[in-house]
């Protein structure tokens, strides 16, 4: 057997476009633009590249795009002013404060100051408890894509049983909650979890989010079950070099699974493709308008 790849990156591409004809459609029949602030402190190089594409990819899909970029010294209480400042602006429908932040600053702070209406990256607590309670929320970016190829691939995902590997607030809990309500029986396994190659074996979806380096072998997949590789690692090649791979080891994977995310170019390119996903949707709900099929949990 051979595993069907999820191509990402040509999903998140049919994601964008129908974001951008959803804001072409607002743009035409209410002269609203849904716009989007990303706030960056510091200059870490990785959360640099991460924020251009995002700027580039909502300009793209024809959002208005602020970017803040504040030194990294930067006091808190300037950054929570900033963040106050965005909230009340009526212009913007989604906020982002780029993680990490500075020692300094406090992140759980700064995120639970956004208005959680505008809260794009589903962090705020709010968010969470609605999520965590089936309540209507703002879903965090990768799980929401990690959801949308799941859909897209199985059609219905309710009796299944799931598991995902990592119990991070960014990703393991929130995929957990995303996959109940859709009526998945889940099992969150982590570096506590006894035997857990056998408890992955029983999955017919497995989620990998834990950021170990191709910690998960092909043996641990149940022939013929889908595996969604969340991992992003950076690791030596033998030549000399680097290359990045997931947490799963894709070639033995990919011999049993039925369905895999390559890494890169699986679910990476989907986080994105939902931030600009999220702000079209907190933009309709500010204005009472009808919210996105398709694009949201």
């Amino acid at each position: 057997m051979t595993a069907t790849r999820i191509d990402g990156k040509a999903f998140a591409a049919t994601v964008r476009a129908k974001v951008a004809t959803h804001v072409s459609h607002l743009k035409e029949t209410h002269d609203l633009t849904p716009g989007l602030a990303v706030v960056l402190v510091g200059e870490d190089p990785a959360s640099q590249v991460y924020v251009r594409s995002k700027g580039k990819q909502t300009v793209e899909v024809g959002m208005h795009s602020v970017e803040h970029k504040l030194d990294a010294d930067t006091p808190e209480a300037d950054l929570l002013a900033l963040v106050e400042t965005l909230n009340q602006d009526p212009a913007i429908h989604g906020i982002l404060v780029q993680l990490p932040l500075p020692d300094h600053v406090n992140a759980d702070k700064v995120i639970n100051a956004i208005d959680p209406a505008k809260d794009v990256d589903g962090f705020h607590i709010s968010n969470v408890g609605l999520l965590g309670t089936g309540q209507k929320s703002m879903v965090p970016c990768t799980p929401l894509g990690c959801l949308m190829m799941l859909r897209d691939h199985h059609g219905s995902l309710s009796g299944l049983n799931a598991v995902v590997l990592g119990r991070s607030n960014i990703v393991g809990k929130p995929m957990a909650q995303l996959l109940l309500g859709d009526s998945c029986t889940v099992t969150i396994a982590h570096s506590r979890t006894k035997d857990l190659p056998e408890v992955v074996r029983g999955a017919d979806i497995v989620v990998a989010a834990v950021g170990r380096p191709q910690m998960v072998p092909g043996d641990w997949i149940k022939p013929g079950a889908t595996v969604i590789d969340v991992g992003i690692n950076r690791i030596e090649k033998p030549e000399g070099g680097t290359r990045l791979v997931g947490d799963c080891d894709f070639d033995s994977c990919a011999e049993v699974a039925g369905a895999i995310t390559p890494v890169p170019g699986g679910v990476g390119p989907m986080t994105i493709a939902c931030l600009l996903a999220n702000t079209l949707t907190a933009c309709c709900r500010a204005h009472g308008l009808p919210e996105p099929e398709g694009l949201t949990a």
